[in-house]
């Protein structure tokens, strides 16, 4: 059964993580991550490894998100057993002001490591496609999510 130290350690990984991307610092972004995590953007970019990670980061943070900086809501945390945790949630890179939404759907998979670390294993972005859930669920309502009604 997870604890309350063991929910505030997950979340401050993510809020650690979302530090490391204000700051531009590929490596403390990638030092979430385990050595072999999986990464997949929402445009489906897939990278492997923390490696991959940090040096994808070093380069979007240099380029395409130069001087963005990254919002997150937990929408759900769930622990599978004492060393694993889902994070579900929402997050958007931005300028400026926060985006009241946030266009993007996150999971991130936690794991508690040998040295009692939670690191990221897995994370996985998809962008929200906001028009067309407008559709489908003008269609079809019962495709509305419970969280949503």
């Amino acid at each position: 059964m997870p604890t309350t130290d063991d929910r505030n350690a997950v979340t401050t990984v993510i809020a650690s993580l979302v530090d490391a991307w204000r700051r531009h610092d590929a490596d403390a972004y990638g030092a979430h991550f385990t050595q072999d995590a999986t990464y997949v953007t929402f445009v489906g970019t897939y990278y492997q490894g923390r490696r991959d990670i940090i040096d994808s980061h070093r380069t979007l943070f240099a380029k395409f998100l130069k001087g963005t900086q990254l919002a997150d809501e937990i929408l759900d945390i769930r622990f599978y057993g004492p060393d694993t945790a889902v994070i579900t949630g929402r997050g958007d890179s931005y300028k400026g002001s926060k985006p009241k939404k946030l266009t993007k759907v996150q999971t991130y998979t936690l794991v508690r490591e040998p040295d009692g670390q939670w690191r990221i294993a897995a994370f996985h972005n998809t962008k929200r496609k906001p028009l067309m859930e407008a559709i489908s669920f003008k269609a079809a309502p019962a495709l509305v999510p419970a969280s949503q009604k």
